[in-house]
C-alpha cells in the first residue's frame, strides 16, 4: 500500500511539473508593455537592446530585457520594473533616492550593481557582493 502511495505521489508531482513549466519565447522590442519601453528610454537610453524575452508561468507574465553592456532587467505584465542588474555600476536614477544616499553613506567605497523589488520590500547587490534589505518604503532592515 505504501508503495502504492508514493507511486501516486511521483506521478502526480511528474504531471504538475510538465504542466507547469515555463513557456519562454523571444519577442520584439515593440511588444513590450508601453511602461517598460518607456523606462528603458528614461534610464538607459544610451544602451542597445540585446534581447526580449516573455516568460509565461502559472498565468504569470513577466518580461527580460537584456541590454548590452551586461544590464538585465525584468518586467511584470503591465511593464513595472522588478529589478534591475548589471555587471557594472547601475544608474543612480534607477535606485530609490533614500536607498542611495543610505548605500553612499555607509558604503562610500561601493556601488550598486542589482536592485530588486520582492513581496516583503527591496534588496540591493553592491559591488563588494554585500545584499542589503530595505522595506518598502526605502528603510533599511538588514544586511542578507
Amino acid at each position: 500500500m505504501e508503495k502504492v502511495i508514493k507511486l501516486t505521489m511521483l506521478i502526480g508531482i511528474t504531471l504538475v511539473s510538465f504542466t507547469a513549466c515555463d513557456k519562454e519565447r523571444v519577442i520584439e522590442t515593440d511588444e513590450l508593455p508601453s511602461n517598460a519601453r518607456t523606462y528603458i528610454a528614461l534610464h538607459f537610453p544610451d544602451y542597445e537592446i540585446i534581447q526580449v524575452v516573455k516568460e509565461r508561468d502559472d498565468l504569470k507574465t513577466t518580461y527580460q530585457v537584456f541590454l548590452d553592456e551586461g544590464f538585465e532587467l525584468d518586467f511584470d505584465k503591465k511593464g513595472a520594473i522588478t529589478s534591475v542588474e548589471g555587471t557594472n555600476k547601475l544608474h543612480d536614477s534607477v535606485i530609490p533616492d533614500r536607498i542611495l544616499a543610505y548605500v553612499n553613506v555607509t558604503y562610500p567605497d561601493d556601488f550598486v550593481v542589482g536592485w530588486e523589488l520582492d513581496g516583503a520590500g527591496q534588496e540591493i547587490k553592491l559591488s563588494n557582493r554585500m545584499e542589503l534589505k530595505f522595506d518598502k518604503d526605502d528603510n533599511f532592515l538588514r544586511i542578507d
